[in-house]
């Protein structure tokens, strides 16, 4: 092998030179034919894998909540019945998206102050924006149970005995909120 070591110091020879001289061709596909194929199949692995993983699926709710701006500061504010300050931020909020739970509080927010009219058009556009949001539901059917209008807030009410078939608490308070209104009168 005293090739070898004169082809390894002589500049004109790559390294791997001397390896390749001592074995026949037959040898040398047979010792790269299983790095062709492991580079070939992880190669076409590869270029599957996005096929084969699987998107997350989301619920309807769940989609605008992930760019849903943070409420926490103004349901503090309506807790503390502070709706001036929560209608500032709220209209603030409404300026820079079109969230559902933003138009929702607006709805509560206005009606809370007696501005009826807008409060309804606030609703609207939360339902028009998410047709299944309970809260939006719940809050239209108590303005129109707050206006005089039962017929309607029982339609809201039937959304809602759709929405949650097995109850929750948006239906259970637009229920209450009809039986006060309709023992009152």
């Amino acid at each position: 092998m005293p090739t070898h070591s004169r082809q390894s110091s002589n500049p004109d020879y790559p390294p791997y030179a001397g390896r390749f001289i001592l074995i026949t061709h037959g040898e040398l596909i047979m010792k790269t034919l299983p790095t062709i194929l492991t580079i070939t199949t992880l190669v076409a692995g590869l270029s599957l894998a996005p096929a084969l993983i699987r998107a997350p699926a989301y619920a309807v709710d769940n989609m605008s909540s992930a760019d849903a701006p943070d409420l926490t500061s103004v349901r503090a504010k309506i807790k503390a019945k502070d709706y001036t300050a929560a209608l500032a931020e709220l209209r603030d909020l409404a300026e820079d998206t079109q969230q559902a739970d933003v138009y929702n509080l607006l709805g509560f927010t206005l009606r809370k102050t007696g501005d009826f009219k807008t409060s309804l058009t606030y609703y609207t556009k939360a339902l028009e924006l998410q047709p299944d949001h309970k809260a939006a539901s719940e809050y239209l059917g108590e303005l129109y149970v707050e206006t005089g209008n039962l017929a309607k807030a029982k339609e809201q009410l039937a959304i809602l005995a759709k929405l949650c078939p097995s109850g929750c608490e948006e239906r259970e308070d637009l229920q209450k909120a009809i039986s006060a209104k309709s023992a009152s009168n």
